[in-house]
This record gives C-alpha cells, sequence and structure tokens, in this order.
C-alpha cells in the first residue's frame, strides 16, 4: 500500500490546530440528566400555573335539600315564595339551592336564586364591619363619643348642627354597634311609621328622607334608658354610625362599604338603592300584609332605612359576606373577638350580630332583616363553612310560622339524614356540636353536579394545562318544591293581617332565640384572620317584647 504524505500549506497561512477528539459522556450520566429536566419542568409548571385536575372530571358532592319541608311550611303559613342557599365545608360551588312557592303572584313565576331582594337589617352587620375596620386602623375608637366623631374629622353633616348632637355626648360606638346606647328608635316615631306600614304605605312609599332628618327626628325623643344600661333594639343607633363613617372617611358609607368589602369578597349581586325606588333586575316581586290586604311593595324609596337596611343582595352573596366574616378575612383577630363579644347585652347582641342556639344545641352566627316586601336571614357556623341564606318575599307571616325552622332543619339533622363525608373525610368540623346521627343508622346519597370544562393559564413559564371543574353556577334551575302560594294562610280568618302589627319593618333579634346569657366567650375559634386593613381611604316566638320596629 503507497502512503501519500500531506500536501504542505501554503506560506502564511495559518496553521490549524489539530482537532481534539469530543468526550463522550458516560452512559450512567444521561438518565441523570434526563430526571433533572423533567424535574426541573415539573417544579416550572407547578410554580408558574394554576393546579388543574388532570385525571378527569372532579365531581362535587351537593348538600342534601334538607330546608325544602321547613320552605313549604313557610308558604303554607302565608309567605308566595320562599327561597334557601346551603353552603357546607366552603363548597360554594357545591352549594344547594331550594325554593318553595311563586316569586310573582300574577304571572306565578318561580323564585330565582340570582334574585336581587331587600334584606333589610343586615345591612347593619357590612356598617358594622367597616366601623370595626376603621377602628384596626386607628382612624377611630370604639369607645369614642360619637358626638366628637361627628363633630370632628370631615365636620358634622349637614343639616346636624353641633347642638343637635349633645344627646350623643355620652354615647360610644360600642353602644352603637351593639344596641345599648339607650337612644330611641326613629321608625317608631308615629309621624314617620304611619307612613312605613299600614294605610299611610301607599302615600308614602316614594317619600326621600335624609339620614339627618331621621337623626333629628329621633333625637327629639327622651333616650329609652341610660348610655350602657341595657340592651334595646334602634335603628338609630346604626343611622348614627353611617354618618360617623362619613364624617371619619369623607365618603359615602355606601362607597367604603363598595370597597372594602363588596369588591374584595366579589358580591356582584349587592347594592345601596339610596333613594333609586325600583329593584336591579332579575328580581320577584315583595308583598306587604297577608289576605285582601296584601300590597305589592316592590317598589319603594329605601332612602328612610339608609345604613341600617337599605341593602339590596342576593343570596349567593350572603353567604359569601359572612364566609368572609366569620372566617377572618375582613377583620383582624382583635375586631373579630369584639364583633362576637356579647357580654354587655347578657348573649343577645354583638357588634353587628348576634348568635342562635337551635334546639339541638348548635349555635349559629348571623343576622336576620325585613322591610316591606320582604324578609331574609342568615346563619354560619363560628368558622364561617356552614352557612344557610334564605329569602321570603312578604314581612308579614302567620302566626303558625317560626323562621327557625329553616336553620332547625339544615343545622339539626335527623339521625341519619346528615351529609355523607367525600371520601377520605371525616364529619364535616363546622356543623357544631348539636346532636349527631346515631351511630349504624344509613345515611342517604347526596347527589352530585358535574360540570365539564377547559382551562389554561401561564405564567413567567411556559405551558399549558387542561382540566375539569364541577361547578354549580349561580345562574342554574331552581330544585323548586311545589307549594301553596295565594291567599291567607291556611286558619288565619280572611281580612286580618297576620302576626303582630308593627310600626315598621327593620325588625330586631328577640332575646329568647339566643345563645346562653353572658358568655365569656365566642363558642369555636375562628380561622386565622388574614385582613390587612385598608388605610386609603326574635326574632320569631318570643319576638314581641324585643323585636321592636325598624
Amino acid at each position: 500500500m503507497t502512503t501519500r504524505r500531506p500536501r504542505p500549506a501554503p506560506v502564511g497561512a495559518a496553521r490549524r490546530p489539530p482537532a481534539r477528539p469530543a468526550r463522550r459522556r458516560p452512559p450512567a450520566a444521561r438518565p441523570l440528566l434526563a430526571a433533572a429536566l423533567a424535574l426541573a419542568c415539573l417544579l416550572l409548571t407547578a410554580c408558574t400555573q394554576r393546579h388543574y385536575h388532570l385525571l378527569g372530571p372532579l365531581t362535587v358532592p351537593r348538600p342534601p335539600d334538607t330546608t325544602a319541608p321547613a320552605l313549604r311550611a313557610l308558604v303554607a303559613a302565608g309567605a308566595p315564595g320562599a327561597a334557601s342557599l346551603v353552603t357546607r365545608r366552603g363548597q360554594f360551588a357545591a352549594a344547594r339551592y331550594s325554593a318553595a312557592g311563586v316569586s310573582d303572584l300574577r304571572t306565578r313565576r318561580p323564585m330565582g336564586r340570582d334574585d336581587r331582594f331587600r334584606a333589610g337589617s343586615l345591612t347593619k352587620t357590612l356598617v358594622a364591619t367597616v366601623v370595626l375596620q376603621l377602628a384596626a386602623e386607628r382612624r377611630l375608637d370604639l369607645d369614642d363619643s360619637a358626638a366628637r366623631l361627628l363633630t370632628t374629622g370631615h365636620g358634622p353633616p349637614p343639616g346636624l348642627p353641633r347642638g343637635a348632637l349633645a344627646p350623643l355626648s355620652r354615647v360610644t360606638v360600642r353602644q352603637l354597634l351593639g344596641h345599648t346606647s339607650g337612644l330611641f328608635n326613629y321608625t317608631a316615631d308615629p309621624a314617620l311609621a304611619r307612613g312605613l306600614d299600614g294605610p299611610g304605605f301607599a302615600a308614602h312609599r316614594y317619600d326621600t328622607h335624609t339620614p339627618a332628618e331621621l337623626l333629628r327626628r329621633a333625637l327629639r325623643h327622651p333616650p329609652t334608658a341610660a348610655p350602657g344600661a341595657r340592651y334595646a333594639y334602634s335603628n338609630t343607633n346604626y343611622l348614627a354610625l353611617g354618618l360617623i363613617v362619613e364624617t371619619v372617611t369623607g365618603r359615602r358609607y355606601a362607597d367604603e362599604i363598595r370597597r372594602r368589602i363588596l369588591v374584595p369578597v366579589g358580591l356582584t349581586g349587592t347594592s345601596f338603592p339610596g333613594t333609586r325606588t325600583v329593584l336591579p333586575r332579575p328580581h320577584g316581586r315583595g308583598y306587604a300584609g297577608t289576605g285582601p290586604r296584601r300590597t305589592d311593595a316592590t317598589d319603594l324609596n329605601p332612602s328612610w332605612a339608609g345604613p341600617a337596611g337599605e341593602m339590596v343582595t342576593t343570596l349567593d352573596d350572603l353567604n359569601l359576606f359572612f364566609a368572609a366574616l366569620l372566617g377572618g378575612q375582613l377583620l383582624p383577630a382583635r375586631e373579630m373577638a369584639e364583633l362576637r363579644d356579647e357580654r354587655a347585652t347578657r348573649g343577645v347582641y354583638g357588634l353587628g350580630l348576634y348568635t342562635t342556639r337551635l334546639p339541638c344545641g348548635v349555635t349559629v352566627w348571623g343576622h336576620s332583616g325585613d322591610i316591606p316586601g320582604s324578609y331574609a336571614r342568615t346563619a354560619a357556623s363560628a368558622d364561617g363553612r356552614h352557612l344557610v341564606s334564605y329569602h321570603l318575599n312578604t314581612d308579614a307571616l302567620g302566626p303558625r310560622a317560626d323562621d327557625d325552622t329553616v336553620l332547625t332543619a339544615e343545622f339539626c339533622p335527623k339521625p341519619g339524614a346528615g351529609p355523607k363525608p367525600a371520601p377520605g373525610q371525616g364529619p364535616d368540623p363546622s356543623a357544631g356540636t348539636g346532636t349527631a346521627p346515631a351511630p349504624g343508622t344509613a345515611e342517604p346519597a347526596t347527589d352530585t353536579e358535574t360540570k365539564t370544562g377547559t382551562e389554561t393559564g401561564t405564567g413567567t413559564g411556559t405551558g399549558t394545562g387542561t382540566g375539569t371543574e364541577t361547578v354549580t353556577p349561580p345562574g342554574a334551575a331552581a330544585d323548586t318544591t311545589a307549594g301553596t302560594t295565594a291567599g291567607t294562610a291556611p286558619g288565619t280568618a280572611p281580612g286580618t293581617a297576620a302576626g303582630a302589627p308593627r310600626a315598621t319593618a327593620l325588625a330586631a333579634p328577640a332575646a329568647g332565640d339566643r345563645g346562653t346569657a353572658a358568655r365569656e366567650a365566642s363558642p369555636g375559634a375562628p380561622r386565622p384572620a388574614v385582613y390587612s386593613g385598608t388605610m386609603s381611604g326574635a326574632p320569631s316566638r318570643a319576638a314581641s317584647a324585643v323585636r321592636s320596629s325598624g
């Protein structure tokens, strides 16, 4: 074989160094590198993408329809329609909506889950939340004089001279919140009350009132008790608190509620109409009175209610708000303890909400409210994870009606009727400490609802994910149960209004329906508070004695 010698490079050409042989990675390093890359990819996706259900649709069980019999009983007692929304374990996507009767006696339209309605004194809990937020921000103190707060800051409200506020000089913010101020209830003023109920309603339903005018009207009456002496429900307290919020912040109280509560919590169906007389859509009709004296009270000017009860809302929004409040998302721990403190009222009322002790021993937290044509109530476990809100499209019920029955049906299940825990979960800790189903009793299976969809999300990394999510959309069709609707309640004589006459519709909780007297501490510890602050800115059975009009 002949060997050829390499040809010499031309003169002046740069010599290229001989190529070094490539280093080959050991075979054992290749799987390690692949595993490291895969792990980095997973970590990047987990940090930058939403969580998706990649193993198929997730089915969330809905609570059983526990409240339907109680709703039918309320319809039989005289309510044209009744509806409730139950949330358990904080699973809002699986809430159970139930209804009986109709929302409109003329068209027979059923009650709707998305319907807007007037909530009356449930407004007070939102006002109290804003006042406690201001206390947490040190913009006011709960032991401040109401008169001092109304005459400092942004000055006294128009129409309220300093001299007119003298009766408030010894009244504190804490006493206003807990109804221990002793102030006369302005809705019990005879001249005003004649236009809020009975024959005078038709002639005065569209009258406009201002908070300053209503407060002056209340302060012209002598107090019912010395400040701090005893509990006496009075709408004047929250009328004054709304004005205090405005003088401290320089904004309308409704605007403060909107930016501090409605927007952060996502309460898209809640509003404060002011002088607007019509309800936002969708809505049913509201009826005042019963039988031949029944009046369509849907349209009215709620300016007379103001911070004491003008709010319009939905069942979904009530559950969302009370879940956020009791779950510690709106107030820090100290103010949450103040909110729940009922010692000054001997177990009747806290600082904007109250407890109800049900027959089975379970204690729930919440509030109620009524106004001509509407009644609503919300009750929840101490941590806000188990809730029921319900609405009646009337404020007048027969003597057989008991508005605790809906709460009892949900929070005091009969043996064997409780909800079945999800696989791998124990009993619902938010259900209270009442009677439990007997060991070994069978429980009915809860129905489920599944909606499959696709969702993608992106972050600072790359990649997409798809999955399924189970939801019960708020606009879904109601689980409507039949019930009687028109006419007087069975056993009620025609032409007579059922129930005791009231001067107004913003009613107080009754003492006989509360938790134990002189409770030293609230039952159950709330979840850790996550409130961060904003620096920018009786019921039923024994009601007649304490359920003062308004």
